[in-house]
């Protein structure tokens, strides 16, 4: 017998490299000066499929958040068109991630609870629609 409230979550990482400059922000983050980003992305469904009995292949997942990493990877965010004018923020990219996050995993099964991105491992922001 299924239990309808069991709920699987699977989460993957990964990391990009750029540089960028918080307009308006009035201290060091204003100059021109980069990061290397870590990124996670966590999804979450109730049906395995029935011949692997997985929810979804962490190389899929992982294939398809590095996809979207690789448009910003060693770039100046500041210089693509997300954010000439919106803050390349981690709050910003969180959510960026999210947004094209989702566009894939659309019909998959699963539901992208949130994307987290960290400038370093003590500052970490989280993007989530739920």
């Amino acid at each position: 017998m299924t239990d309808h409230k069991s709920r699987y979550r699977l989460r993957v990482s990964s990391q990009f490299s750029s540089s960028h400059q918080l307009r308006h922000y009035q201290g060091k983050c204003e100059e021109l000066h980069g990061h290397n980003f870590a990124v996670e992305a966590e999804v979450e469904g109730s049906k395995l499929h029935p011949d692997t009995h997985i929810l979804i292949d962490f190389k899929e997942l992982k294939s398809k958040l590095n996809a979207i990493l690789d448009t910003l990877d060693h770039r100046h965010l500041n210089d693509l068109p997300r954010f000439e004018v919106q803050n390349p923020s981690s709050e910003n990219l969180a959510r960026y991630i999210f947004e094209q996050l989702k566009g894939t995993l659309q019909g998959s099964g699963v539901e992208l609870r949130f994307v987290s991105v960290a400038e370093k491992e003590s500052s970490k922001a989280f993007y989530s629609e739920t």
